[in-house]
């Protein structure tokens, strides 16, 4: 009996916390949304998280976004030479990368690097009361820290994913040339054919929606943090899963939207 009850009241504090995510995060989208249209508008705030977020992570996409496309032409390769369609890897490549590697990996890789970093930076201004040192000062920290970051995962997702996209294939290009012995212009002229404007499309309102969710999750555990040191890594760990959950569960509806209720 006593055990039941446990479990009850574990599943109960489970759902209120799931309420209390669900509806603390509405809030600040909100209100984030609202301020975004809100002035002062802080340019070089933006350019700045612009830079962390983008810039400083173009060795590790590069790297990630290259793997993935020379592992892809590899492991197609497999299948297609024992039926002899070599020329169609460039398109298995092209529309993978395009439609679902290429975005989903470079929101992973940017939540995993400037989410965390979003979280562990403001969450320490919360445990020094640098936050509350921007209250009385009548600075508004949602519009302060919130919306520069807000703005430019935005901005600079959708960018790295192109980026992204264009690496991959170039990763496969390198296979399918100098491996596979395919003609440049073929490999070319068969993945330029293979996209449509749709795939890129798609591929890019994913991202942007991704840098939403990055930004927003990675500051809505930010500004919950309390307990010290200690409560920063408990922030930082849950805005990385919590992230990564909503980026696979958001690509997953998008990708049914797209093609399978509005193909």
């Amino acid at each position: 009996m006593k055990s039941c009850l446990y479990f009850l009241n574990k599943l109960g504090n489970r759902f209120l916390a799931l309420l209390y995510f669900i509806g603390g995060l509405a809030d600040l989208t909100l209100h984030t949304i609202f301020f975004t249209f809100y002035p002062p508008f802080k340019k070089r705030a933006i350019l700045e998280q612009a830079e962390r977020i983008g810039y400083k992570s173009l060795p590790i996409v590069s790297l990630l976004a290259l793997f993935i496309g020379v592992i892809l032409a590899l492991q197609t390769a497999v299948l297609m030479q024992r039926l002899g369609s070599e020329m169609y890897i460039a398109s298995i490549v092209a529309l993978s990368v395009v439609r679902e590697l290429g975005p989903v990996i470079t929101a992973l890789i940017v939540a995993g690097r400037a989410g965390a970093a979003m979280t562990a930076e403001i969450g320490s201004m919360i445990i020094t009361e640098q936050v509350d040192a921007l209250r009385t000062l009548a600075v508004n920290p949602l519009q302060y820290l919130v919306v520069p970051r807000f703005l430019a995962s935005m901005l600079m997702l959708p960018i790295l994913t192109i980026y992204a996209n264009v690496i991959g294939i170039v990763g496969g290009y390198l296979i399918c040339v100098y491996k596979l012995y395919i003609s440049s212009n073929m490999y070319i002229s068969i993945t330029l054919e293979a996209l449509k404007f749709k795939d890129i499309f798609t591929g890019l309102v994913k991202s942007l929606f991704f840098g939403m969710i990055i930004a927003l999750v990675s500051c809505f555990y930010a500004f919950k943090t309390e307990g010290g040191a200690e409560g920063v890594g408990r922030a930082t760990r849950s805005s990385v899963v919590v992230s990564f959950v909503l980026i696979l569960s958001a690509d997953c509806l998008f990708t049914s939207i797209f093609y399978f209720i509005f193909p």
